[in-house]
């Protein structure tokens, strides 16, 4: 049985209090009232520490299928539901070194980040933020990067990775990454994780992108897949498919 974390006092790490309006408007949960759609993410919270629990995993990679899967929206949703458990720590990273979106999401200033501590050799608990929320820390990407792919295979963030695995036993490591159809990023980053958990855009990805997803990941532990954007009116899941709406 799980201990539950105490109370965590942030030092060296900094705090930002974001603005609530501006989260709402990015549909981050915290602004939310309950009901089904928080119930959803909930739920798929609770199937996806069940298999990294069964697996003694720590680190999973979320990837969509596609662009405009919203596989951004899913990693800062699903790293507040995880903090939400009294048992758990988050460190959610941002490795969409191309494209960063988490700290426009969580309204929080990053000008410096993953990007800084791979290529300008930036101390990591300089870049770390707590957004106000309860054990959830975030490490921003930073400025755009080129050579991203090559960036996430680098000796440097392997050693990283180990590192923050190591360091706390009770933390869950969600890195945000790419669209896997569009960028070499998520699969090449793929084998330093324990697992990857695929987002599918229900009313854009076709079909052929899914299965074409599918073969790429064919070698890698698929946490599940995601049906963000869900038409149904009822939430549904099965051992590897989630719904959020």
């Amino acid at each position: 049985m799980k201990k539950e974390v105490e109370s965590i006092n942030y030092i060296l790490t900094r705090v930002q209090k974001p603005n609530n309006a501006k989260l709402h408007e990015n549909r981050v949960i915290t602004t939310f009232k309950p009901g089904n759609w928080l119930e959803s993410y909930k739920m798929l919270r609770t199937r996806i520490l069940q298999v990294m629990d069964s697996n003694s995993w720590t680190t999973f990679a979320v990837s969509g299928a596609s662009n405009r899967a919203g596989s951004s929206l899913i990693s800062v949703n699903l790293a507040i539901s995880i903090a939400m458990e009294l048992d758990q720590t988050v460190l959610l990273v941002d490795a969409n070194l191309n494209s960063p979106a988490i700290h426009t999401m969580l309204d929080i200033e990053a000008d410096e980040g993953l990007g800084d501590y791979l290529l300008h050799d930036r101390p990591v608990h300089e870049l770390l933020i707590n957004p106000s929320i309860e054990r959830l820390v975030v490490l921003p990407a930073g400025k755009p990067v080129l050579n991203s792919t090559e960036i996430l295979r680098s000796p440097k963030m392997i050693q990283l990775v180990d590192e923050l695995k190591n360091r706390y036993p009770s933390r869950i490591i969600i890195f945000d990454m790419p669209p896997i159809l569009t960028q070499a990023d998520a699969l090449s980053f793929s084998p330093y994780v324990d697992s990857v958990l695929l987002v599918v855009d229900e009313g854009h990805t076709k079909t052929d992108e899914l299965k074409h997803a599918a073969e790429l990941l064919k070698d890698v532990n698929v946490l599940g897949s995601v049906f963000n954007k869900a038409t149904d009116q009822h939430i549904k899941y099965s051992s590897d498919s989630f719904k959020v709406y």
